[in-house]
């Protein structure tokens, strides 16, 4: 059997991961009933593309190459890789839309949108820290009935245009809890909606411990259509 330099066939990150349990000895690693790719059977790999998406996404988006560093613990050359890496396995790209909301969503990264759309769009970095406390659950692109909507907050007025095409613009974020739905952080949007009458708007669920997502699911689970 050949051998090969682990830095030759490893990604750096599983690299430095190795080594801190098996540096300098010989193993053998099975290669199991089918042949798969790295980090397929561990998730790692998916776990890496939407790391690298949301990179990618951010630096679009203004975030800076030493920022990203930071933030995600990587040195410069690391992050202008990722940047520049003309290899993406996800062919999808953040914008503050309902389009790219499903697009994520279809792609399992609704959250990854989410965050998206709070930090880059709304610059709504409180809210987005609370999220990353509660741990929520998200449950949607759907279309939504806005009478289930509580008002509190929601002062009619704004720039009426806004809604012309739902399409262009981003879904409702709404909270569930203790059986009453209320809006986040796009109360402008819901009081134009209210005002013109629209009966249902595509919306995000969130959704706080497992007494709320049960309930939800009890009576809205199945009476939602998702957005295609």
């Amino acid at each position: 059997m050949k051998y090969e330099n682990a830095g030759d066939v490893l990604p750096a990150e599983l690299l430095k991961e190795l080594q801190k349990y098996a540096a300098g000895k010989l193993l053998y690693i099975p290669s199991g009933e089918e042949k798969r790719a790295w980090g397929e059977t561990s998730g790692y790999r998916e776990t890496l593309q939407k790391r690298n998406l949301m990179i990618r996404n951010k630096y679009g988006h203004g975030v800076t190459v030493s920022e990203l560093a930071d933030e995600y613990f990587l040195s410069l050359d690391s992050i202008k890789k990722i940047i520049y890496s003309k290899k993406n396995d996800l062919h999808i790209t953040y914008a503050p839309t309902l389009e790219s909301a499903v697009q994520y969503s279809n792609a399992g990264m609704l959250e990854e949108w989410i965050h998206c759309y709070l930090l880059l769009t709304r610059n709504a970095a409180s809210i987005l820290h609370d999220f990353e406390e509660e741990k929520p659950r998200y449950y949607g692109v759907v279309k939504f009935p806005l009478r289930l909507i509580q008002r509190d907050g929601v002062e009619s007025g704004g720039d009426d245009h806004i809604i012309d095409d739902a399409v262009t613009h981003p879904p409702l974020l709404i909270r569930y809890e203790a059986g009453k739905f209320y809006c986040i952080a796009q109360k402008e949007l819901l009081a134009l909606l209210k005002q013109r009458k629209v009966n249902a708007y595509p919306t995000i669920i969130v959704l706080n411990g497992n007494a709320d997502y049960k309930s939800f699911m009890k009576h809205y689970g199945t009476a939602l259509f998702f957005c295609k």
